[in-house]
């Protein structure tokens, strides 16, 4: 069954005084129950702006955002939450919260406006916080964490929201090895439908299913790992030569950069 489904998409950015810029543009994007699929291109190519799409940020000019089957567009905000998370790049201000503070914050999409914390929201954040490492931390200040462990807090804030679809915008960028390694394993676990960002490539080969080449707003390739990481592909893409081999441990591609000197 098709997860997340995005079809025929546009969209511009609008600025006050100017004409509108497209950003993205024709996207066919689709995200199989259970997946893992990654989204790769270089800086600038549209891939937050095509995340953003896929959460309800960004409205379409054209084109649909189908969640198992319903339009986004056609469903409330509130509605979205409850079916899909997102883990971003940046950092809530915390305002002085607690690392239990912040996680609980993804139940709020399953209660009612008046509605008061249960003995079931609390274990369901000590469990979050424990599959992410950080279990016995809720107490502390979210703001005392290093970036790497307020990268995990709101991974967990997203696994309390128990949703169907998780979206990640370089989800390993602010982690050291292990803890990239051990999230992106923890994340293949999980049997959510993944769509995911990433700036490492060896990494998204490691371990997604498929991939999603976005250039220039436009998707220019799709497919397995191996389908997708040639080095013509990447030459064309990011215009830096690469030699692509089997990975000695694993079957999936290890790409090493060339520098010329």
């Amino acid at each position: 069954m098709t997860q997340l489904h995005i079809e025929a998409l546009d969209w511009a950015l609008l600025e006050r005084g100017q004409p509108p810029r497209p950003l993205l543009q024709g996207v066919d994007l689709r995200v199989e129950q259970g997946e893992f699929v990654g989204l790769i291109g270089p800086n600038g190519s549209g891939k937050t702006s095509l995340l953003r799409c896929a959460y309800r940020a960004n409205e379409p000019a054209e084109g649909r955002v189908r969640l198992g089957g319903d339009d986004l567009w056609q469903r409330s905000a509130r509605w979205s939450a409850q079916r899909i998370a997102v883990v971003l790049q940046e950092f809530p201000d915390a305002f002085g919260l607690s690392v239990g503070d912040i996680v609980a914050m993804g139940r709020a999409p399953h209660k009612g406006l008046f509605d008061g914390d249960t003995a079931e929201d609390a274990r369901q954040v000590a469990q979050a916080l424990a599959q992410v490492g950080l279990g016995g931390e809720g107490e502390r200040a979210f703001a005392s964490l290093s970036g790497g462990e307020k990268q995990r807090v709101l991974l967990a804030r997203a696994l309390v929201q128990t949703p169907q679809l998780l979206l990640l915008d370089e989800p390993t960028n602010h982690l050291d090895p292990r803890y990239q390694l051990e999230l992106l394993q923890h994340l293949r676990g999980l049997g959510l439908s993944i769509l995911a960002s990433f700036h490492d490539l060896n990494l998204a080969a490691a371990f997604c299913d498929r991939l999603y080449v976005i250039d220039g707003g436009r998707i220019v390739a799709c497919g397995t790992p191996q389908q997708v990481l040639t080095p013509a592909l990447l030459l064309q893409v990011f215009g830096v030569e690469a030699l692509v081999d089997p990975h000695p441990l694993h079957p999936y591609p290890r790409i090493t950069w060339i520098t010329r000197t």
